[in-house]
């Protein structure tokens, strides 16, 4: 706690005194580089919570700099398996008895060790081989402290840091981060997900989810079929296989399109140690612990979304990203869809003219300076996007890459049934004379509509100003106040001491009164700026 804690702030005080001293930009790249090489060693050194707090924060390209990205982007699970003895007690205890009454053998030895539980291959009385996971000793106390100290950095950052791209809500993303670890403590959660996922993909010849053994499963032990399997990321035994690895990229993408485009959950740490392939060239899904969800509103959007985007309907497109949550309320919509009509205008030969790290960076810049955020129910789906992005991208090279999306996309499209005749309706939109008249209806009801949000807007701002500013000068105020409390102590001189204490109060209660007044004020924000 004390390690995590000095860490958290000193990075608030650097934070503090770039912005006092304004430096200049290229100062705040290499400070935010030291702050990432600072959180990527004390995450190795703690392990637990901190790493799996930094996988997430390494796909935030829309709220942090990049000089922190690059060092937190390959942060992975470290962990030096526990001691057997430990492990033996746990499954003794879960199963009420000798192992010997449930397995014919176990190797002591971990085969895969994270920071909340390790897995075991054992074999079962009737011979059958079996992977076994264990959760770690006393990771439930270890994960709650951690939860703790986060709580008290979340807190201080959302009361006193500068945040960027506006309203960050820290709170929804910390209440996030816990109910989907809270989830992964309890492998009774896990069990059910899996079978979830094997009714969801039992008519996929192509997919292979392990079989679970309930009648052995508890809240702490989770007992699987073993399948054997080659990481995705092993080009020296994937390029063995049958398969040519093009195929294994759109199989793999035929896997988790659905669970990013349609209602229910998908795998939320599609890791290369969690997706593997079998020998006759199925996509094996392992670990289950990690899921998040799309709601139907959700996958109606993301779905529409994509058949803007197909038909060229650049309005559709911005209106859906609006409803998803991506754009903030101060976007202007002409310019975003003169943005998405230029980002797809490239040809797939100009793609092997360009440098593509530097493109992703000029996109990163930009999606910073763009009244974009990704919301913050989206982060565990943006985190299984990039994962398996990639992998592709190991499987495939760029020129192969939209080779493989089309047919993939074709065919989940194929399977959408209904969803075919919206995809028609949107094409007809797209078309000038629709677009004429829609534009002309439009125009009319836009100059009062743009007269109401810019007065609103203003208000609003001026308001958020006149509170942020008073409560900033209490901070300050406050700790000015504590600073002579210390001198007077220190000095024994007790007029300093009573005014720097009468400072202290009159300050700090007016901070504590304007804060009230800012959280107020924030209710009547729209909700996409309090996200």
């Amino acid at each position: 706690m004390s390690k995590l804690l000095s860490m958290a702030f000193v990075i608030f005080i650097q934070i503090y005194w770039y912005k006092v001293s304004r430096k200049p930009d290229a100062d705040w790249e290499q400070l935010w580089n030291r702050i990432g090489v600072r959180f990527r060693k004390t995450s190795f050194e703690l392990e637990g919570l901190l790493i799996k707090l930094g996988q997430l924060l390494s796909i935030r390209a829309d709220l942090l700099p990049n000089g922190f990205i690059r060092q937190i982007q390959d942060l992975t699970d470290r962990v030096p398996p526990s001691e057997w003895d430990e492990m033996e007690g746990i499954l003794k205890a879960e199963w009420g008895g000798p192992l010997g009454h449930s397995l014919l053998s176990i190797d002591e030895k971990a085969i895969a060790s994270a920071s909340i539980g390790e897995v075991y291959k054992g074999i079962l009385k009737d011979g059958r081989p079996v992977a076994i996971k264990v959760q770690r000793p006393n990771i439930q106390s270890i994960i709650k402290t951690d939860f703790r100290t986060l709580s008290m950095i979340i807190w201080f950052a959302h009361h006193f840091i500068p945040m960027p791209k506006g309203f960050i809500n820290l709170k929804v993303l910390f209440k996030e981060l816990k109910e989907v670890i809270e989830r992964e403590l309890d492998f009774s959660q896990e069990k059910n997900n899996l079978l979830f996922f094997q009714e969801r993909f039992k008519d996929e010849d192509g997919v292979k989810i392990p079989n679970v053994y309930s009648e052995m499963c508890t809240s702490k032990v989770l007992v699987m079929e073993w399948v054997d399997g080659i990481k995705l990321t092993d080009e020296e035994r994937v390029s063995q296989l049958k398969v040519k690895q093009g195929e294994l990229a759109e199989r793999l993408l035929e896997v988790f399109l659905p669970q990013w485009l349609e209602p229910g959950m998908f795998h939320a740490d599609p890791h290369s140690g969690n997706v593997l392939v079998s020998k006759e060239g199925k996509i094996v899904l392992l670990d289950f612990g990690m899921v998040g969800e799309v709601s139907k509103k959700d996958a109606t959007y993301f779905q529409a979304l994509i058949e803007g985007l197909l038909s060229k309907n650049y309005p559709k497109a911005v209106e859906s990203l609006t409803h998803l949550g991506f754009l903030l309320p101060e976007a202007d919509s002409r310019t975003m869809e003169r943005l998405l009509a230029e980002l797809l205008s490239f040809q797939p030969e100009q793609l092997k003219e360009i440098d593509l790290i530097a493109l992703k960076l000029e996109l990163n810049d930009m999606i910073q300076a763009l009244p974009i955020q990704v919301p913050t129910r989206f982060v565990f789906l943006g985190r299984s996007f990039i994962t398996i992005e990639g992998i592709l991208r190991n499987l495939a090279s760029e020129d192969e890459l939209i080779n493989v999306i089309k047919p993939a996309f074709r065919n989940w499209l194929t399977k959408q049934g209904n969803n075919k005749w919206s995809f028609i309706w949107f094409w007809l939109q797209s078309q000038p004379l629709f677009k004429t008249v829609h534009s002309f209806t439009e125009f009319l009801k836009l100059p009062q509509q743009l007269v109401d949000i810019k007065e609103i807007e203003q208000r609003r701002y001026f308001q958020f100003c006149i509170f942020e500013n008073y409560k900033k000068q209490l901070f300050q105020f406050t700790l000015l106040g504590f600073l002579g409390i210390g001198t007077g102590i220190y000095t024994s001189h007790q007029l300093i001491l009573h005014i720097s204490v009468g400072v202290s109060v009159v300050s700090s209660s007016g901070f504590l009164f304007y804060s009230y007044k800012l959280k107020k004020w924030m209710k009547y924000m729209h909700e996409k700026r309090r996200v």
